[in-house]
């Protein structure tokens, strides 16, 4: 079996939750108290979003901050 690489998004929400997402798994995402729990359960997510659909193609390109009048 190979191995396949994904580019995870992981935020902090409000509640202190880390949480994870996979841009190129649809529905692909998990969240956790800390990131060592996180990343197993991203893992887990993946495996599990791999057996039903085939991941898109995409490319990180990085992160911007904007700001705007609010």
């Amino acid at each position: 079996m190979m191995a396949r690489e994904f580019s995870v998004v992981i935020e902090k929400d409000e509640d202190g939750y880390y949480v994870a997402s996979v841009p190129a798994l649809r529905g692909c995402h998990t969240q956790a108290k800390s990131l060592d729990v996180l990343m197993k359960r991203i893992r887990e997510a993946i495996e599990l979003c791999l057996e039903v659909e085939e991941p898109v193609a995409t490319e990180f390109i990085g992160v911007q901050r904007v700001a705007v009048m609010a």
